[in-house]
Protein backbone atom coordinates (compact mmCIF):
# COMPACT_ATOMS: atom_id res chain seq x y z
CA UNK A 1 0.00 0.00 0.00
CA UNK A 2 1.40 3.38 -0.98
CA UNK A 3 2.23 5.95 1.66
CA UNK A 4 0.82 8.93 -0.25
CA UNK A 5 -2.81 9.44 0.73
CA UNK A 6 -3.43 12.92 -0.74
CA UNK A 7 -4.53 13.63 -4.29
CA UNK A 8 -2.76 16.24 -6.40
CA UNK A 9 -5.60 18.68 -5.70
CA UNK A 10 -5.22 18.19 -1.97
CA UNK A 11 -1.45 18.60 -2.02
CA UNK A 12 -0.95 21.44 -4.50
CA UNK A 13 -4.21 23.40 -4.14
CA UNK A 14 -5.29 22.38 -0.65
CA UNK A 15 -8.70 21.31 -1.95
CA UNK A 16 -10.85 18.24 -1.33
CA UNK A 17 -14.15 17.86 -3.20
CA UNK A 18 -17.17 15.77 -2.19
CA UNK A 19 -20.43 15.14 -4.02
CA UNK A 20 -23.61 15.59 -2.01
CA UNK A 21 -26.28 12.90 -2.39
CA UNK A 22 -29.04 14.31 -0.19
CA UNK A 23 -28.41 11.61 2.43
CA UNK A 24 -24.82 11.85 3.70
CA UNK A 25 -24.21 14.49 6.39
CA UNK A 26 -20.57 13.69 7.30
CA UNK A 27 -17.51 14.01 5.07
CA UNK A 28 -14.07 12.67 6.03
CA UNK A 29 -11.08 14.84 5.04
CA UNK A 30 -7.68 13.16 4.70
CA UNK A 31 -5.28 16.08 4.29
CA UNK A 32 -1.84 15.55 5.77
CA UNK A 33 -2.54 18.80 7.62
CA UNK A 34 -5.17 18.58 10.37
CA UNK A 35 -8.20 20.81 10.02
CA UNK A 36 -8.56 23.37 12.81
CA UNK A 37 -11.83 25.14 13.56
CA UNK A 38 -12.35 27.97 16.03
CA UNK A 39 -15.33 29.83 17.44
CA UNK A 40 -14.68 32.43 14.76
CA UNK A 41 -14.71 30.91 11.29
CA UNK A 42 -12.33 33.63 10.09
CA UNK A 43 -9.56 32.11 12.26
CA UNK A 44 -10.00 28.54 11.02
CA UNK A 45 -7.35 27.09 8.73
CA UNK A 46 -9.95 26.08 6.14
CA UNK A 47 -13.27 27.12 4.60
CA UNK A 48 -16.18 25.03 3.38
CA UNK A 49 -18.35 25.89 0.40
CA UNK A 50 -21.45 24.20 -0.96
CA UNK A 51 -22.03 25.04 -4.63
CA UNK A 52 -19.49 27.89 -4.29
CA UNK A 53 -21.30 29.45 -1.30
CA UNK A 54 -19.37 29.63 1.97
CA UNK A 55 -21.10 27.80 4.81
CA UNK A 56 -20.34 27.80 8.54
CA UNK A 57 -23.15 25.66 9.97
CA UNK A 58 -21.12 22.48 10.49
CA UNK A 59 -19.15 20.76 13.23
CA UNK A 60 -15.60 19.39 13.04
CA UNK A 61 -14.22 16.37 14.89
CA UNK A 62 -11.10 14.37 13.95
CA UNK A 63 -11.08 15.92 10.45
CA UNK A 64 -14.71 14.87 9.91
CA UNK A 65 -17.05 17.67 8.82
CA UNK A 66 -20.69 17.12 9.78
CA UNK A 67 -23.62 19.21 8.56
CA UNK A 68 -26.92 19.45 10.47
CA UNK A 69 -28.70 18.39 7.28
CA UNK A 70 -27.42 16.58 4.23
CA UNK A 71 -26.32 18.74 1.27
CA UNK A 72 -28.66 18.41 -1.70
CA UNK A 73 -28.18 15.72 -4.32
CA UNK A 74 -25.50 16.57 -6.94
CA UNK A 75 -24.26 19.51 -4.85
CA UNK A 76 -20.49 20.18 -4.73
CA UNK A 77 -18.97 20.33 -1.24
CA UNK A 78 -15.49 21.89 -1.31
CA UNK A 79 -13.05 21.99 1.60
CA UNK A 80 -10.28 24.55 0.98
CA UNK A 81 -7.19 24.90 3.17
CA UNK A 82 -6.16 28.48 3.86
CA UNK A 83 -2.68 29.97 3.67
CA UNK A 84 -0.35 29.23 5.47
CA UNK A 85 -1.78 25.74 6.05
CA UNK A 86 -1.34 25.01 2.33
CA UNK A 87 2.36 25.91 2.61
CA UNK A 88 2.75 23.71 5.69
CA UNK A 89 1.42 20.81 3.67
CA UNK A 90 4.16 21.17 1.04
CA UNK A 91 7.15 18.91 1.65
CA UNK A 92 5.36 16.99 4.40
CA UNK A 93 6.24 13.62 2.82
CA UNK A 94 9.87 13.99 3.91
CA UNK A 95 8.79 13.74 7.56
CA UNK A 96 7.29 11.05 9.76
CA UNK A 97 5.29 11.95 12.86
CA UNK A 98 6.52 11.11 16.34
CA UNK A 99 3.34 9.09 16.95
CA UNK A 100 4.17 6.89 13.96
CA UNK A 101 7.75 6.50 15.23
CA UNK A 102 6.42 5.27 18.58
CA UNK A 103 3.87 2.92 16.98
CA UNK A 104 6.48 1.46 14.59
CA UNK A 105 8.92 0.89 17.45
CA UNK A 106 6.31 -0.93 19.54
CA UNK A 107 5.56 -3.24 16.61
CA UNK A 108 9.11 -3.89 15.41
CA UNK A 109 11.22 -3.95 18.59
CA UNK A 110 9.03 -5.01 21.52
CA UNK A 111 7.42 -8.40 22.10
CA UNK A 112 8.04 -12.09 22.47
CA UNK A 113 11.27 -13.40 20.86
CA UNK A 114 12.60 -9.84 20.61
CA UNK A 115 15.38 -8.18 22.55
CA UNK A 116 12.91 -6.05 24.55
CA UNK A 117 10.22 -8.46 25.71
CA UNK A 118 8.05 -5.91 27.43
CA UNK A 119 7.95 -2.13 27.59
CA UNK A 120 5.25 0.43 28.35
CA UNK A 121 4.19 2.84 25.64
CA UNK A 122 4.84 5.73 28.03
CA UNK A 123 8.49 4.63 28.38
CA UNK A 124 8.92 4.52 24.61
CA UNK A 125 7.25 7.93 24.33
CA UNK A 126 9.63 9.43 26.91
CA UNK A 127 12.78 8.16 25.19
CA UNK A 128 11.42 9.14 21.75
CA UNK A 129 10.82 12.71 22.92
CA UNK A 130 14.23 12.92 24.57
CA UNK A 131 15.81 11.61 21.39
CA UNK A 132 13.96 14.19 19.30
CA UNK A 133 15.18 16.94 21.61
CA UNK A 134 18.81 15.83 21.40
CA UNK A 135 18.64 15.36 17.63
CA UNK A 136 17.10 18.83 17.23
CA UNK A 137 20.18 20.52 18.69
CA UNK A 138 22.74 19.31 16.17
CA UNK A 139 21.28 16.80 13.70
CA UNK A 140 17.79 17.67 12.48
CA UNK A 141 16.75 20.63 10.40
CA UNK A 142 15.19 22.30 13.41
CA UNK A 143 16.16 25.95 12.80
CA UNK A 144 13.18 28.30 13.10
CA UNK A 145 13.26 31.91 11.94
CA UNK A 146 11.32 35.13 12.50
CA UNK A 147 11.27 38.39 10.53
CA UNK A 148 11.10 41.28 12.99
CA UNK A 149 11.70 45.03 13.16
CA UNK A 150 13.83 46.45 15.97
CA UNK A 151 11.72 48.98 17.92
CA UNK A 152 12.98 52.17 19.61
CA UNK A 153 13.42 50.16 22.83
CA UNK A 154 16.20 48.22 21.02
CA UNK A 155 14.85 44.97 22.49
CA UNK A 156 13.00 41.96 21.09
CA UNK A 157 11.39 39.22 23.18
CA UNK A 158 12.96 35.76 23.00
CA UNK A 159 10.64 33.46 20.95
CA UNK A 160 8.33 31.18 22.88
CA UNK A 161 9.97 27.94 21.66
CA UNK A 162 13.54 29.29 21.82
CA UNK A 163 16.40 27.06 23.01
CA UNK A 164 19.48 28.74 21.49
CA UNK A 165 20.19 31.24 18.72
CA UNK A 166 21.79 30.37 15.40
CA UNK A 167 22.22 33.75 13.74
CA UNK A 168 20.83 37.27 13.79
CA UNK A 169 21.01 39.41 10.65
CA UNK A 170 19.60 42.72 9.48
CA UNK A 171 18.23 42.96 5.96
CA UNK A 172 19.06 45.85 3.63
CA UNK A 173 16.87 47.37 0.89
CA UNK A 174 17.99 44.73 -1.61
CA UNK A 175 17.06 41.81 0.70
CA UNK A 176 20.68 40.89 1.51
CA UNK A 177 21.46 39.71 5.03
CA UNK A 178 24.14 41.38 7.15
CA UNK A 179 25.20 39.31 10.17
CA UNK A 180 24.80 40.91 13.61
CA UNK A 181 27.42 39.63 16.04
CA UNK A 182 27.26 39.15 19.82
CA UNK A 183 29.50 41.52 21.74
CA UNK A 184 31.65 41.56 24.86
CA UNK A 185 31.67 45.37 24.89
CA UNK A 186 28.75 45.46 27.30
CA UNK A 187 26.62 43.13 29.41
CA UNK A 188 23.09 42.88 30.81
CA UNK A 189 23.16 42.57 34.62
CA UNK A 190 20.87 39.92 36.08
CA UNK A 191 20.01 41.76 39.29
CA UNK A 192 19.76 45.50 40.06
CA UNK A 193 19.92 45.84 43.88
CA UNK A 194 19.43 49.31 45.36
CA UNK A 195 22.29 50.40 47.64
CA UNK A 196 22.66 52.69 50.59
CA UNK A 197 25.38 55.30 50.93
CA UNK A 198 27.83 52.64 52.11
CA UNK A 199 27.19 50.49 49.03
CA UNK A 200 25.22 47.82 50.95
CA UNK A 201 22.09 46.45 49.23
CA UNK A 202 18.90 47.56 50.97
CA UNK A 203 15.99 45.28 51.86
CA UNK A 204 12.25 45.73 51.84
CA UNK A 205 9.65 44.70 54.42
CA UNK A 206 9.97 41.00 53.56
CA UNK A 207 13.77 40.87 53.69
CA UNK A 208 14.26 40.84 49.93
CA UNK A 209 16.79 43.10 48.21
CA UNK A 210 15.09 46.11 46.64
CA UNK A 211 15.60 46.25 42.87
CA UNK A 212 16.06 49.24 40.59
CA UNK A 213 13.48 49.65 37.84
CA UNK A 214 16.02 50.15 35.05
CA UNK A 215 19.58 49.01 34.45
CA UNK A 216 22.04 51.92 34.15
CA UNK A 217 24.28 49.76 31.95
CA UNK A 218 21.41 49.02 29.55
CA UNK A 219 20.50 52.72 29.41
CA UNK A 220 24.04 53.82 28.60
CA UNK A 221 24.39 51.15 25.91
CA UNK A 222 21.07 52.17 24.36
CA UNK A 223 22.07 55.86 24.34
CA UNK A 224 25.51 55.46 22.76
CA UNK A 225 25.80 56.49 19.13
CA UNK A 226 28.30 53.80 18.10
CA UNK A 227 30.75 56.49 16.89
CA UNK A 228 33.41 55.76 19.47
CA UNK A 229 32.13 52.44 20.71
CA UNK A 230 35.41 50.94 21.85
CA UNK A 231 36.49 53.97 23.86
CA UNK A 232 39.78 53.96 21.93
CA UNK A 233 39.17 54.58 18.24
CA UNK A 234 38.50 58.00 16.75
CA UNK A 235 35.96 58.55 13.99
CA UNK A 236 38.75 58.47 11.40
CA UNK A 237 40.08 55.20 12.78
CA UNK A 238 36.61 53.70 12.75
CA UNK A 239 36.31 54.57 9.07
CA UNK A 240 39.62 52.90 8.37
CA UNK A 241 38.55 49.84 10.36
CA UNK A 242 35.54 49.37 8.07
CA UNK A 243 32.99 50.61 10.60
CA UNK A 244 31.60 53.00 7.96
CA UNK A 245 31.26 53.22 4.21
CA UNK A 246 33.98 52.44 1.71
CA UNK A 247 36.66 55.11 1.42
CA UNK A 248 39.47 55.63 -1.05
CA UNK A 249 42.15 55.11 1.60
CA UNK A 250 41.08 51.47 1.97
CA UNK A 251 44.05 50.43 -0.18
CA UNK A 252 45.73 49.56 3.12
CA UNK A 253 42.64 47.70 4.39
CA UNK A 254 43.61 44.72 6.55
CA UNK A 255 46.98 46.19 7.45
CA UNK A 256 45.90 48.30 10.43
CA UNK A 257 48.04 47.41 13.44
CA UNK A 258 45.99 46.19 16.40
CA UNK A 259 42.77 45.80 14.41
CA UNK A 260 40.12 43.96 16.44
CA UNK A 261 37.82 41.86 14.21
CA UNK A 262 35.13 41.95 16.89
CA UNK A 263 34.57 45.69 16.39
CA UNK A 264 35.84 46.02 12.82
CA UNK A 265 32.42 45.79 11.22
CA UNK A 266 29.42 48.05 10.78
CA UNK A 267 26.53 45.63 11.23
CA UNK A 268 25.97 46.32 14.92
CA UNK A 269 25.94 44.08 17.98
CA UNK A 270 23.52 42.26 20.22
CA UNK A 271 23.44 40.83 23.73
CA UNK A 272 21.00 38.45 25.41
CA UNK A 273 19.25 40.11 28.33
CA UNK A 274 18.45 37.16 30.62
CA UNK A 275 16.79 39.44 33.19
CA UNK A 276 14.10 40.61 30.77
CA UNK A 277 14.12 37.58 28.47
CA UNK A 278 15.01 39.68 25.44
CA UNK A 279 17.62 40.29 22.76
CA UNK A 280 19.15 43.76 23.16
CA UNK A 281 20.70 45.58 20.20
CA UNK A 282 23.10 48.46 19.70
CA UNK A 283 21.54 51.83 18.93
CA UNK A 284 22.56 51.87 15.25
CA UNK A 285 20.09 49.04 14.54
CA UNK A 286 16.90 50.86 15.55
CA UNK A 287 14.22 50.46 12.88
CA UNK A 288 16.16 47.75 11.03
CA UNK A 289 14.42 44.71 9.62
CA UNK A 290 16.11 41.62 11.05
CA UNK A 291 15.91 37.85 10.68
CA UNK A 292 16.23 35.88 13.92
CA UNK A 293 17.24 32.26 13.38
CA UNK A 294 17.10 29.99 16.41
CA UNK A 295 16.96 26.36 17.52
CA UNK A 296 13.90 24.76 19.11
CA UNK A 297 13.68 21.26 20.59
CA UNK A 298 10.99 19.97 18.21
CA UNK A 299 8.45 19.47 21.01
CA UNK A 300 6.98 22.94 21.34
CA UNK A 301 3.75 22.05 19.54
CA UNK A 302 2.07 19.05 17.98
CA UNK A 303 2.78 20.45 14.52
CA UNK A 304 6.53 20.40 15.13
CA UNK A 305 6.79 16.84 16.50
CA UNK A 306 7.94 15.28 13.28
CA UNK A 307 11.17 13.58 12.25
CA UNK A 308 12.89 13.64 8.85
CA UNK A 309 12.73 10.17 7.35
CA UNK A 310 16.50 10.31 6.83
CA UNK A 311 16.88 10.25 10.62
CA UNK A 312 14.10 7.76 11.37
CA UNK A 313 16.39 4.75 11.80
CA UNK A 314 18.72 6.76 14.04
CA UNK A 315 15.83 7.58 16.37
CA UNK A 316 14.85 3.89 16.58
CA UNK A 317 18.45 3.09 17.55
CA UNK A 318 18.41 5.87 20.15
CA UNK A 319 15.21 4.54 21.75
CA UNK A 320 16.60 1.00 21.71
CA UNK A 321 19.81 1.98 23.47
CA UNK A 322 18.05 4.27 25.95
CA UNK A 323 15.68 1.51 27.08
CA UNK A 324 18.35 -1.18 27.31
CA UNK A 325 20.85 1.02 29.14
CA UNK A 326 18.34 1.91 31.87
CA UNK A 327 17.19 -1.66 32.61
CA UNK A 328 18.75 -3.96 35.21
CA UNK A 329 20.22 -7.35 34.30
CA UNK A 330 20.92 -6.40 30.68
CA UNK A 331 24.43 -7.64 29.79
CA UNK A 332 26.88 -4.80 29.28
CA UNK A 333 28.06 -6.14 25.92
CA UNK A 334 24.49 -5.78 24.60
CA UNK A 335 24.25 -2.21 25.89
CA UNK A 336 27.59 -1.36 24.24
CA UNK A 337 26.52 -3.02 20.98
CA UNK A 338 23.44 -0.84 20.73
CA UNK A 339 25.39 2.20 21.84
CA UNK A 340 27.71 1.72 18.86
CA UNK A 341 24.72 1.14 16.59
CA UNK A 342 23.13 4.38 17.81
CA UNK A 343 26.35 6.30 17.22
CA UNK A 344 26.78 4.89 13.69
CA UNK A 345 23.21 5.56 12.64
CA UNK A 346 23.28 9.07 14.11
CA UNK A 347 26.45 9.78 12.13
CA UNK A 348 24.77 8.52 8.96
CA UNK A 349 21.76 10.75 9.66
CA UNK A 350 24.00 13.80 10.08
CA UNK A 351 25.72 13.07 6.76
CA UNK A 352 22.41 12.62 4.97
CA UNK A 353 20.85 15.75 6.44
CA UNK A 354 23.94 17.87 5.78
CA UNK A 355 22.68 17.87 2.18
CA UNK A 356 26.13 17.88 0.60
CA UNK A 357 25.81 17.68 -3.17
CA UNK A 358 28.85 16.62 -5.19
CA UNK A 359 28.20 19.18 -7.94
CA UNK A 360 27.96 22.04 -5.44
CA UNK A 361 31.09 20.86 -3.62
CA UNK A 362 33.16 20.64 -6.82
CA UNK A 363 31.89 24.06 -7.91
CA UNK A 364 33.30 25.60 -4.73
CA UNK A 365 36.56 23.64 -4.92
CA UNK A 366 37.25 24.80 -8.50
CA UNK A 367 38.46 28.08 -7.05
CA UNK A 368 41.08 26.31 -4.96
CA UNK A 369 43.65 26.31 -7.75
CA UNK A 370 43.48 30.09 -8.27
CA UNK A 371 46.59 32.10 -7.54
CA UNK A 372 46.22 34.66 -4.78
CA UNK A 373 48.13 37.82 -5.64
CA UNK A 374 49.64 39.90 -2.91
Amino acid sequence: MGLITETNAQYYSGQQVFNGDGVKTSFICNFNTDLVATTSSTNANFIVTVNSVIVTNFTLSNNIITFPSAPANLSIVLVQLQVPSVWENYGSYQYISLDNIINNFLVAYIGEDKLIAKCKRTDVMFHAKRGLQEFSYDTLKSVNSQELTIPPSLSLAIPQDYVNYVQLSWVDATGVKHIIYPTRLTSNPKELPLQDSAGVPTQGNFGQNLQAAQSITDTRWANNNNLNITGQLTNQELNNADIYDWQWWKMAFGQRYGLEPEVSQKNGWFTINERQGKFSFSSGLVGKLIILEYISDGLASDASTKVPKMAEDALYAHINHSILSTRPNVPEYIVQRYKRERSAKLRNAKIRLSNIKLEEFTQVMRGKSKWIKH
